[in-house]
């Protein structure tokens, strides 16, 4: 929370090393745009400072455009429309947006970009995507095209992109910040190949899962934490960088606490815990969660391999931004 490296954050890196860290302007506890960003100065002063940490992090942000956009023109960063606008301009329009906009992240020390947003418009009320402007669009085509222009921007500036929200959220009813989200009628073939073709494709080759629950899949677990889903989606790109939803979205905490959420998301195979400390303020417990997966390691197989994969998976993004 707020503009400078937190005390516990420090301890967390040095006694654990940190995967990442995850910027934020809204401050969902005080319900003021006060949270990580101030301006450019300030963010690239914060940003030298994760880099320094001895686990160097790689920093992370939800830079989609429009509404879902941390870095906005009123603290004086570069304009973006969301990707629902972004499609209805020609390529060579797009273009001089993006470039400005990943200069601008490069330049301020932003690793990841938490972007695009590949679910097809399939409900367009539904409020966290469509009513939003989101989606790019209801056609596959669409998607694609908007897709590969954002990735050439990204690669020539050397910031990754993760896709969202597997396996695909465009036909949710109900927003997963709030209510789990089932959407076992919406996901279709169209969608599923998109993922699996793009993510070969973006710089980073990373997707995000959701927290969606598919019954036909896994009657128990949501895509996030489902061993089921997330070995579906790591048999298709063994390498492919898996990242889970916030932790804290209201939707999985009324099923299980965000200890037993790590938990089962390690179990699954997931390689990066999202963990916000926005929507919910945990820090206090964050180092006790990471001090009872450690004292599981040796007595549990499972977590302890896939805990060694996805720590090789986070070091080769490293590497690479």
């Amino acid at each position: 929370r707020g503009y400078e490296v937190p005390a516990w954050l420090v301890t967390f890196a040095e006694k654990f090393g940190l995967g990442g860290v995850i910027l934020f302007d809204y401050d969902f506890q005080n319900k003021k745009y006060e949270n990580n960003i101030r301006d450019q100065a300030q963010i690239r002063a914060l940003c030298n400072q994760l880099h320094a940490l001895n686990s160097k992090p790689l920093i992370f942000i939800d830079q989609e455009g429009g509404r879902v956009r941390r870095l906005k023109e009123s603290r004086g960063f570069q304009p973006l429309p969301s990707q629902w606008e972004m499609n209805k301009l020609q390529d060579e329009e797009q273009l001089p947006i993006l470039e400005n906009a990943f200069a601008e992240m490069k330049s301020i020390g932003i690793d990841v970009n938490l972007a695009p947003v590949v679910d097809l418009n399939i409900n367009p009320e539904n409020p966290d995507i469509g009513k939003v402007e989101r989606s790019y669009s209801a056609q596959p085509a669409d998607v694609l095209r908007n897709v590969r222009i954002l990735n050439s921007v990204a690669k020539k500036h050397g910031i990754g992109l993760c896709l969202k929200h597997y396996p695909g959220l465009g036909g949710a009813t109900v927003n997963s910040h709030y209510e789990l989200t089932d959407i076992s009628d919406s996901v279709n073939d169209e969608q599923l190949h998109l993922f699996e073709t793009l993510a070969r494709e973006i710089n980073g080759n990373s997707i995000l899962l959701s927290h969606g629950m598919v019954r036909q899949w896994d009657a128990q677990f949501p895509a996030s934490i489902s061993p089921t889903i997330v070995g579906k989606l790591r048999h298709q790109s063994e390498d492919c960088l898996l990242l889970s939803d916030d932790m804290q979205m209201q939707g999985l905490q009324k099923r299980m606490s965000t200890a037993d959420a790590c938990k089962q998301a390690l179990l699954s195979g997931i390689d990066m815990i999202c963990l916000g400390n926005n929507l919910l303020d945990q820090s206090d417990q964050m180092l006790g969660i990471a001090d009872s997966l450690a004292n599981q390691l040796s007595e549990n197989p499972t977590l302890h391999r896939n805990c060694a994969s996805a720590i090789a998976r986070v070091q080769a993004r490293k590497k690479l931004f």
